[in-house]
């Protein structure tokens, strides 16, 4: 833009008309700068006019139109941009307004009725003045044209003479009003205009929404004046004239919804994007501003600040030094991106809570970790990290979870990570512990010093002296190591406390059979029961499933422990603990265990219709045979047996890993909630939570539970409304299938079930399903993903609505009522 002016009028016109031959008239938003400016619906109105009014502090603007989900191409047939006066609009666009722009909804030239909006070359600037013939509040107003000579150069807005030339007075002695609907509650400026053509001066009160406006206003004969006024947080507007001397009058007003213009992203971290993107040889689509109108590709933001960033699965190398200056990261994902090396160049990021280096090949901690004070979750799985673990992990006393599978570490873990506000994962490496006792072989651990002793010279005719005195030493080493590992293992057993899992080492098998489990097999019972581990039947994080079958010919499913870290032991005994104190027709039965040796195992009760994810996803799925009358029926069961965790169990049990691969099925689809290794009683009657370290399933997780650490039954009832949309939808919680605003589950498909649209279904029950049903059902579903657990329902009151929605469904399809 050539021209140095402060203030200008945009104006957009979009024009469909079929042009495409689709008969779909688009909808999408526009912008300027980092301000949606508005959103243009061409179903409503074709063509659609926009008028836009900001303050320009640069010599461009940046004008963009963006898609909306399932709102079609944008199209646009012209865009003008005109000059206005310097200062013009000065309460909607100054002070602390200075960072807001002005979109035109209304602007009437009172008492005219011409049939086309009066514009250039009557309004030098070529602002569109509609007729209020459309908006005459009463038949007693009487509209007037006098041309009478007025000088409007005192007002800023600078109306055109032939808008001030026509004016609406009340007839009688009463009220004039205009009444506008908004639309949407917002921040609104009204511009009033007032001309003396009348040979008569008129005095008058002027409210907006009952609000006193101007007392007694008077517009003398021959003179133009103008109020400005702010109407906050309305969706509509009460524009009244109320008679004091005469008759209230007005020649036109003006209406516009103040929007925000968001702040820009700070150069420094604009740049260190920018670089980034050039390293990475990709074109990442970055340009214009990080964060608005949209954010860019992964990433996130809040505001102006740079939250988060995903780059995964790319070819970067190494972690750039500009990572460092994107100082309000919350969290960093780059996992799969061939890192090498040591971890570097982060150490300033003070504020991320979440960092992601997994699955690569990184090969050293680096210096910077320990002082990344607000990390919450450290992901180094599946890397090639060597040695023993820093000590200086320790200081970071937010962690709550630290991945270490899958390196090559080795060695005695600090007992710095050892406390109950952080899971540490350290399965597949050489052999790492807390303890001594864990690794085959002391000497394998560079942690673990040799003791030292001192080789005194015998003299040879004292052969029998010599071999007693190294045979004694010999014997206090031992006793020395007997020692250690006996204090260490008095130090566990003083760790229990009340309401926590006791770790497995603690237990004997003597002591677990006082928890009446139905049998304790032998290691060898279960060898013959599964053909010697033959038929492998599923897998998780615990171990491996395989299909057994008992000596009464009952068949089961035999879960066997592989996980060796101590999070597989306490799954284990917790599970069994729970399992023999509960019994519900919704809960799969634990038929027995093995707890001899080394082996852990759990016996259940066998389901030959697998997993709800697996009917869903599997590879063997049998997605079209689960019409929506048979996931009704799998909801109704699951929560059934959720509502007997909850309410009908003394203590109370929160099951903390509900998830589609923990529902399994019959071959009626019948179903059955299971695997109770990460469950929590809830040991007083009166307790609104428990405090504990966060564990679950991502995509599952209670995002309020995972915030506090406060575990409560309504974190359940948060991972059950993951499997109601899974059941709705079917697909997967978290998906990089598709776009990027399709990956969250929750993201993408709340909004369209809110609004009754159920064109996100899943496709293999559309068509089959009643309306009624799904929104009953989608609307439980909805309130249990709320962010906040107080806004969620129970799961009794979510087996309520599901029965309700299941019946509705059953009485539908027995009388053919609506299906869609």
């Amino acid at each position: 833009m050539a021209n140095h002016v402060s203030v200008v009028l945009v104006r957009p016109t979009f024009v469909y008309k079929n042009h495409d031959l689709r008969n779909r008239p688009p909808s999408f938003g526009l912008s300027l700068g980092t301000a949606i400016a508005a959103f243009v619906n061409l179903t409503v109105s074709d063509p659609w006019v926009e008028e836009v009014i900001l303050r320009i502090r640069k010599r461009t603007v940046v004008f963009c139109l963006l898609s909306t989900p399932h709102g079609g191409f944008p199209v646009i047939s012209s865009i003008e941009v005109r000059p206005l006066p310097d200062g013009a609009y000065g309460a909607g666009l100054n002070g602390d307004r200075r960072n807001h722009l002005l979109r035109k909804r209304f602007r009437i030239n009172c008492g005219y009725n011409g049939s086309e909006p009066l514009r250039y070359p009557y309004d030098p600037y070529d602002r569109l003045w509609d007729a209020d013939r459309y908006f005459s509040p009463t038949r007693l107003s009487a509209g007037f044209h006098i041309e009478v000579p007025i000088n409007v150069s005192g007002l800023r807005e600078s109306p055109p003479i032939a808008v001030l030339q026509t004016v609406r007075v009340l007839a009688r002695k009463n009220v004039l009003a205009y009444n506008l609907s908004l639309g949407s509650p917002g921040d609104y400026l009204v511009v009033l205009y007032f001309a003396g053509i009348l040979p008569v001066s008129s005095s008058f009160d002027i409210l907006v929404n009952a609000d006193m406006v101007r007392s007694s206003y008077r517009v003398n004969h021959a003179e133009a004046g103008v109020i400005l006024h702010l109407a906050k947080s309305v969706d509509s507007l009460n524009i009244m004239f109320r008679n004091i001397t005469f008759y209230p009058q007005v020649n036109a007003f003006e209406v516009y919804e103040i929007v925000e213009i968001p702040q820009e992203v700070s150069a420094t971290t604009v740049s260190a994007l920018q670089v980034i993107q050039q390293s990475t040889g990709f074109d990442l689509g970055w340009q214009d501003d990080p964060c608005s109108p949209l954010p860019w590709k992964h990433l996130e933001c809040n505001g102006s600040l740079v939250t988060s960033l995903a780059l995964f699965n790319m070819d970067l190398g190494a972690i750039y030094s500009t990572f460092g200056d994107l100082l309000d990261l919350r969290a960093l994902d780059l996992h799969n991106t061939s890192l090498t090396g040591e971890i570097m160049n982060l150490g300033s990021l003070q504020r991320l809570e979440t960092l992601n280096l997994s699955f690569n090949k990184l090969t050293s901690f680096g210096s910077g970790i320990n002082t990344m004070i607000s990390l919450q979750i450290l992901d180094l799985q599946n890397n090639n990290l060597e040695g023993a673990v820093p000590d200086s992990l320790g200081s970071l006393k937010n962690l709550h979870l630290l991945n270490l599978e899958n390196n090559k570490l080795e060695g005695i873990l600090p007992q710095s990570l050892n406390k109950e506000s952080l899971e540490v994962r350290t399965s597949g490496n050489l052999c790492l512990s807390f303890t001594f006792s864990t690794c085959n072989n002391l000497s394998d651990h560079p942690s673990i010093q040799t003791p030292q002793f001192t080789v005194v010279n015998i003299p040879k005719h004292s052969n029998h002296i010599k071999k007693e005195k190294i045979l004694g030493v010999i014997g206090v080493l031992c006793c020395m190591i007997i020692l250690i590992l006996v204090a260490i293992f008095k130090y566990k057993r003083r760790k229990r406390t009340d309401g926590t899992v006791i770790t497995s080492s603690a237990w004997t098998t003597t002591e677990m059979r006082s928890w009446d489990a139905t049998k304790i097999f032998t290691y060898k019972e279960i060898k013959v029961a599964t053909n010697n581990f033959n038929d492998v039947i599923g897998s998780g994080g615990f171990g491996k499933i395989y299909l057994g079958k008992l000596s009464d010919g009952k068949l089961v499913a035999v879960k066997v422990r592989s996980d060796r870290t101590q999070l597989g032991a306490d799954s284990f005994v917790n599970e069994v603990r729970l399992l023999t104190q509960v019994r519900h027709p919704n809960l799969v039965t634990l038929e027995g265990f093995c707890h001899e040796s080394e082996q852990q195992i759990l016996v259940y009760e066998y389901l030959p219709g697998r997993s709800l994810a697996d009917n869903l996803y599997g590879s063997n799925s049998k997605k079209a045979t689960l019409n929506w009358a048979c996931r009704l029926k799998i909801a109704v069961d699951a929560a059934k047996g959720l509502d007997y965790l909850h309410n009908g169990s003394t203590p109370r049990i929160i099951h903390r890993d509900v998830k589609s691969s923990n529902i399994l099925l019959d071959m009626e689809f019948n179903a059955k909630v299971g695997d109770f290794g990460l469950s929590k009683q809830v040991p007083q009657a009166s307790a609104s939570h428990v405090t504990t370290a966060v564990k679950g399933t991502a995509g599952y997780l209670d995002p309020e539970y995972y915030s506090t650490l406060q575990l409560t039954e309504k974190s359940d009832v948060y991972s059950f409304g993951i499997v109601l949309l899974e059941l709705i939808c079917g697909r997967e919680p978290l998906s990089h299938a598709g776009p990027p605003d399709t990956y969250n589950l929750v993201l993408w498909a709340k909004p369209y079930l809110q609004a009754g649209a159920f064109e996100i279904v899943d496709e293999s029950i559309k068509g089959a399903f009643d309306v009624e049903s799904m929104r009953k059902a989608a609307s439980i579903a909805v309130k249990c993903v709320d962010r906040d657990a107080s806004g969620r329902p129970t799961i009794a009151q979510v087996l309520a609505e599901l029965k309700e929605a299941y019946t509705i469904q059953l009485t539908s399809s027995s009388s053919g009522g609506h299906l869609l």
